[in-house]
């Protein structure tokens, strides 16, 4: 069995082809330009397969109701040009296969989630976030996605403000200091004028970032109470998640029970970003079993 796999980012696509076992038998990155040039050139790439579902994880927001007039579409997003793009009717036009359109982090969390039962992790839930270029979230409970009505928005939730951090607007242009708009990585040039990846774990910054996603951490925690919340992306790393379990543990206040925080609060276990190409081809086969 061949399945596909289409991780749709706002730079660049990665596509994939696998097998039943989610093992990668080839693999292709194209740059994410115009509609028109990134889907033909995604088309493209699977026509030289015999594939038999795609799972698609993309950039959003997107719509997921099959019941909408504009499934499939990537709707109202920021990304230059792709607002209102037909992104799963112009696939299916090329290439007729099944096709699950998911969110980016709805692929990476069904990834992580899959390769929890392989490794007989024995957890029946798990929160996913992505910490980059933007915030977003997603949610598995009882091994199924969260959200009918559209899918969640974790990156866009309100949060209490760091004492020290009271003078920043916020980048996102929506509502400017969600989280998103307070720990994406855009917001170290905003308030350093400097790349993330150039600001020491020593400074400050890192401290207030680690109140604001320690408080998603809670947020999600209490709502949802899932097995384990991982973080990815690029502003994520190891040092900087003990910052986030040290304010998680004063927020929470032992007020329930959560496992212990270096199990529970984690980086993906899957390496080199290659969650939601798991993810992807587990829902590919999903879909076919279906």
């Amino acid at each position: 069995m061949l399945l596909g796999s289409i991780e749709a980012g706002g730079t660049k696509f990665v596509c994939a082809v696998g097998n039943e076992n989610y093992q990668i038998k080839d693999q292709i990155t194209i740059p994410t330009t115009s509609p028109a040039e990134t889907l033909q050139k995604t088309a493209a790439y699977f026509k030289k397969f015999a594939v038999e579902a795609i799972g698609i994880a993309s950039f959003g927001p997107i719509e997921v109701r099959q019941t909408a007039s504009n499934y499939g579409f990537i709707t109202d997003t920021p990304k230059a040009g792709w607002q209102n793009t037909d992104f799963v009717g112009y696939l299916k036009k090329q290439v007729d296969v099944p096709m699950f359109f998911t969110t980016d982090v709805n692929g990476s969390a069904y990834g992580e989630y899959v390769m929890s039962l392989l490794s007989n992790e024995n957890i029946n839930s798990l929160v996913y976030y992505t910490i980059g270029t933007g915030v977003g979230g997603g949610a598995i409970i009882d091994g199924k996605l969260v959200g009918s009505l559209g899918h969640p928005e974790m990156g866009h939730v309100l949060l209490k403000r760091h004492p020290a951090d009271l003078e920043f607007a916020g980048v996102c242009p929506f509502h400017q200091d969600c989280l998103e708009g307070l720990v994406s990585g855009p917001t170290f040039e905003a308030r350093l004028n400097k790349a993330g990846k150039d600001v020491p774990l020593t400074d400050p910054v890192w401290d207030i970032m680690s109140y604001y996603v320690a408080q998603a951490a809670l947020q999600v925690t209490l709502i949802l109470r899932p097995d384990k919340i991982i973080f990815g992306g690029g502003v994520t790393s190891e040092a900087f998640l003990k910052k986030v379990r040290r304010d998680f543990a004063k927020m929470l206040n032992d007020y329930v029970h959560v496992p212990a925080l270096d199990q529970y609060i984690t980086l993906p276990e899957i390496q080199n970003n290659g969650s939601a190409t798991v993810g992807d081809f587990a829902l590919a086969q999903r879909l076919l079993r279906e």
